[in-house]
């Protein structure tokens, strides 16, 4: 019995170490926040939807040559890809900046972000009001996002399924750094709040991790364009 467990270590690590992208650790436990996200949905969404898009990335990656490349490497250029791997490489992405701008602490964003952000909205408020109805009004499965468009400014975007601002199949008003993305599809609340999405949308500001959000907005002012 040892043998077998011994010759299955070995070929689960040869896979693991062919593996390109690898699902990132969260930073918190599952129930970190679990009056805002419930553990069971977070516990699913991170090992199971999340374990997929990785799993499937992985193959697409090996299916299609595209190996030593950057995952926004493979976002820039996703119209030259198949449609797996569109959707996988949309999928690992997408869910990597999800939970890295998620946290249980209290955090909030830096003087610079609050500039931009009164420049473009008025305040915090309004910015997060208009991603909230904007986000809400996404048809079907998708994505709310805060973006530094190529100009440097602030702009609120949304797209399908596991598209975002990095890929070049995106209306090129719509391109630019993602610096918040909001999971609209249905497994990221439905087991919670249903059908009410606003809701979901609503408290999901209070477990922002807002210094993530400004290193992201700090980074991509650098490389903007």
């Amino acid at each position: 019995m040892r043998n077998y467990f011994l010759i299955f270590s070995f070929i689960f690590a040869c896979f693991s170490a062919q593996a390109q992208f690898e699902l990132p650790k969260l930073a918190y436990a599952t129930d970190a926040f679990s009056d805002i996200i419930d553990q069971e949905t977070m516990e699913i969404h991170y090992g199971k939807h999340h374990q997929g898009y990785t799993k499937n990335l992985n193959e697409a990656i090996k299916e299609e040559k595209a190996v030593n490349l950057e995952i926004e490497q493979i976002l820039n250029k996703i119209s030259r890809f198949s449609t797996k791997m569109r959707n996988n490489a949309g999928g690992y992405y997408n869910h990597q900046l999800f939970w890295d701008i998620l946290t249980p602490h209290q955090t909030k964003p830096s003087q610079s972000l609050i500039t931009a952000i009164k420049n473009e909205f008025g305040s915090l408020n309004e910015m997060i009001e208009e991603m909230n109805t904007k986000t809400a009004s996404q048809f079907g499965s998708g994505w709310g996002w805060l973006i530094v468009t190529k100009s440097g400014s602030l702009k609120i975007v949304t797209t399908a399924n596991q598209d975002n601002p990095l890929m070049d199949v995106v209306p090129t008003e719509d391109q630019g750094i993602p610096i918040i993305g909001i999971d609209v599809w249905e497994h990221a609340y439905y087991l919670k709040y249903q059908n009410k999405r606003g809701a979901y949308l609503e408290n999901i500001w209070n477990i922002i991790n807002w210094d993530s959000v400004n290193e992201r907005y700090k980074i991509a002012l650098q490389t903007k364009g």
